[in-house]
């Protein structure tokens, strides 16, 4: 079970969000997909090349007076498209209570990034934002499907030294979509795909400012 102790942000399951009061519909909402080694492994479980997966201090450093950070540790071999229709019906529910789709972020790492980016496509929502990190490789499976586009606001954050990237801005279904919102960021790290099992200022402070985005 996920231990919760010493931490300071909440994670709302979706039905105690719908009761927030009108104070908190001015909050920013995340919606936060980790990657996929942490469906497999417990908390303290250490990858063998990348270490731990710091999922509570991303957490942590995501939470603020200001945000809503809605989570979950997913399941085993969770189908990513099934998630991703979840995820939906969610944000649909949340836009049906009123909050706006502009107050609405899904940040993914990894495996969630994949998720996040079938959120996208799903919603069709030219407001909602979206932060990609790590989820974009030469010939990945979303390249594949010569159909799939992206649609909202988007940043896509990727590690130079992640074997096998590929920047967002060359693959084909950002390129198709039109994105009319769109940042980029390469970092450089040193850490592989390690960057993002790590709550490394360097890709969370860019990914808040893009949840308040204007």
């Amino acid at each position: 079970m996920m231990k919760c102790k010493n931490i300071f942000f909440v994670v709302f399951s979706f039905f105690s969000i719908i009761m927030l009061g009108q104070k908190s519909q001015q909050k920013q909402y995340i919606f936060f997909l980790h990657n996929k080694f942490l469906e497999g492994h417990s908390l303290e479980e250490k990858h063998p090349k990348y270490g731990v997966a710091a999922y509570d201090e991303i957490l942590n450093k995501l939470k603020d007076q200001n945000t809503v950070v809605i989570s979950e540790k997913r399941k085993a071999d969770t189908d990513p498209i099934a998630y991703a229709g979840k995820v939906r019906k969610q944000i649909d529910s949340l836009m049906k209570k009123g909050i706006p789709a502009g107050r609405i972020t899904v940040i993914g790492t990894s495996q969630g990034g994949y998720i996040a980016q079938y959120v996208s496509y799903y919603e069709k929502n030219p407001q909602l934002k979206f932060v990609i990190i790590g989820a974009s490789f030469k010939d990945d499976s979303l390249e594949k499907d010569k159909n799939f586009k992206l649609y909202g606001r988007i940043l896509s954050i990727t590690e130079k030294s992640d074997d096998g990237h590929v920047l967002l801005s060359k693959e084909q279904r950002l390129i198709r979509s039109g994105i009319k919102d769109f940042k980029e960021i390469e970092l450089n790290t040193g850490l592989n795909h390690g960057f993002l099992f790590k709550a490394l200022n360097d890709w969370i402070v860019p990914a808040k400012d893009w949840v308040f985005r204007k």
